[in-house]
């Protein structure tokens, strides 16, 4: 006879696994002003769309909504059927498929949510509940960097706090106090040697003028200097080079970079100069481009338009709400209302059959 080992301990609760969460910024995002849970919630709703809106009903915030997440959690119905049912659903007006960008700058990237509504609502509300979140998402700071509280780089000390104060010392004792500074020693002169008469005081001199551009060249000066290593013909001394710099200064502040100083004063030159200086100066004259801006006068790229799309609820394609009733873009909405066909008249079903009756007459063997 077998025994039985009972044991007074309770079995273990059963939790059931978690629901797969979407990335944050994604998944199910719950409509405002819905009714309680009641028993008769989707009542009117065909068996099939009845069990998977109670299901998402039940789905907390963020949580995956993508056809392949469901199917896998259903276990009654296939990713077609749980599409099928999605569309109805959004028929129904329970639910909007949107996506919005989030972030700001390089990092601005779209992100795809799902509405979700327990109280049936119509397009006209569905409209303007998406108008007021595309303001709300329109009226959004767009975050600055100084704003965000960026932490330093690791290589940045961080600042150590001051010491407290110690209560014992007054004030007066906290600053520290100077270091003296010792007192240089001169050599004892020899009771035999007498001392040094002291040197007069040198004449004062003018200061002496800054230097030119022989220490500190300018970009000018050395694009003249360099005419004669692009060309012998217009190698320039350097009293040459500064009569010349101030033209030759006035044509980098148009805007022209050095290449295109240099190529133009060597472009296209006669078989022999006869005086270089005259001849670039003639050319610094005649050849000086126009005024251009040297500052950056592109427009500033404006900042992206903070949009919210809604999308077709069956093939994904997106559009403003107002073009998307029920969920549904034009070609998703068509295939998916039935249409009222007319009847056939009996005489046209009569006609087909005799029709029908001659060909298996003529394909039966002689």
């Amino acid at each position: 006879m077998a025994t039985q080992h009972s044991s007074s301990a309770l079995p273990a609760p059963a939790h059931s696994a978690a629901y797969p969460m979407a990335k944050p910024g994604y998944g199910k995002r719950s409509a405002p002003d819905q009714g309680p849970r009641t028993r008769g919630d989707f009542a009117l709703l065909p068996t099939r769309e009845r069990y998977v809106a109670g299901f998402v009903d039940h789905l907390p915030e963020g949580a995956a909504m993508s056809v392949k997440t469901l199917a896998k959690q259903l276990p009654l119905y296939g990713q077609q059927a749980i599409s099928t049912a999605l569309n109805a659903l959004s028929v129904a007006g329970h639910l909007r498929r949107v996506r919005c960008p989030v972030g700001a700058g390089d990092e601005t990237r779209w992100v795809f949510r799902t509405f979700w509504s327990r109280t049936a609502r119509d397009n006209e509300w569905w409209n303007a509940y998406l108008a007021t979140q595309k303001a709300l998402l329109a009226a959004a700071p767009v975050p600055e960097a100084s704003a965000l509280g960026t932490p330093p780089p690791p290589w940045v000390p961080a600042e150590e706090p001051p010491p407290p104060p110690d209560p014992e010392r007054p004030d007066t004792e906290q600053a520290p106090e100077p270091t003296a500074v010792p007192q240089q020693r001169t050599p004892d002169q020899a009771p035999d040697t007498e001392p040094t008469p002291p040197r007069p005081p040198a004449p004062r001199t003018a200061p002496a003028p800054p230097l030119t551009s022989e220490a500190d060249p300018s970009p000018a000066y050395l694009a003249l200097a360099r005419l004669g290593r692009a060309d012998h013909r217009l190698a320039l001394s350097a009293d040459d080079c500064a009569i010349l710099e101030p033209q030759a200064t006035e044509w980098l502040a148009r805007g022209v970079s050095l290449d295109y100083l240099t190529s133009a004063l060597t472009a296209g030159l006669p078989a022999q100069v006869d005086s270089p200086l005259g001849f670039v100066r003639r050319r610094l004259t005649d050849k000086i481009p126009p005024q251009l801006p040297t500052d950056n006068t592109q427009p500033a790229i404006p900042a992206p338009t903070r949009r919210l799309l809604m999308e077709c609820t069956d093939c994904g394609r997106p559009g403003q709400p107002e073009a998307l009733p029920d969920g549904l873009c034009r070609p998703c909405r068509t295939t998916h209302t039935p249409t009222d066909q007319t009847p056939p008249h009996p005489a046209e079903i009569a006609d087909v059959k005799a029709h029908m009756s001659n060909l298996r007459d003529l394909l039966k063997p002689v």
